[in-house]
């Protein structure tokens, strides 16, 4: 039966960071919002590897507004850390999807993880319009599928 870590087959977006100064404090743990923040780059990182750049998603007047997100703290970091943030999606519903993060340090070592749930929308007149959800296609869908 699928669970909800195996329940789609997506390809891995790989989205490269590095723990600032700043990003932790001297017992290792890094400021929440800095995860957040890497969640959302490595979204938008994976979207365009697939040809939906933020341009594109402009052009076309859509958008994929973020209504949940979650993090878990796994393991601590030092100032200097190369980390990959390794996304992928795991569910996509009607209008809405779900990506997981990994935050892993080069060596291997798990960071935190979380994820993300968004919404596949579209500006009803135009960029600072209101969305709307759309329905997401297979051909979306078909972009992200390993098999």
């Amino acid at each position: 039966m699928p669970t909800a870590e195996n329940e789609f087959p997506s390809i891995t977006g790989r989205f490269a960071c590095e723990v600032q100064w700043g990003d932790c404090d001297p017992a290792g743990i890094i400021f929440y919002p800095t995860y957040f923040r890497w969640f959302d780059s490595a979204s938008w990182a994976l979207f365009a590897s697939v040809g939906y750049t933020a341009k594109r998603l402009r052009a076309e007047g859509r958008a994929m507004p973020l209504v949940g997100a979650e993090s878990q703290f796994m393991h601590p970091a030092e100032q200097a850390d190369r980390c990959e943030v390794r996304s992928r999606i795991t569910r996509f519903g009607g209008k809405s999807f779900v990506v997981a993060h990994e935050v892993v340090r080069s060596d291997g070592m798990l960071l935190a993880k979380g994820a993300e749930t968004r919404v596949w929308s579209r500006h009803v007149e135009g960029p600072g319009s209101p969305m709307k959800g759309e329905i997401i296609g297979d051909e979306l869908k078909a972009l992200f599928r390993t098999n």
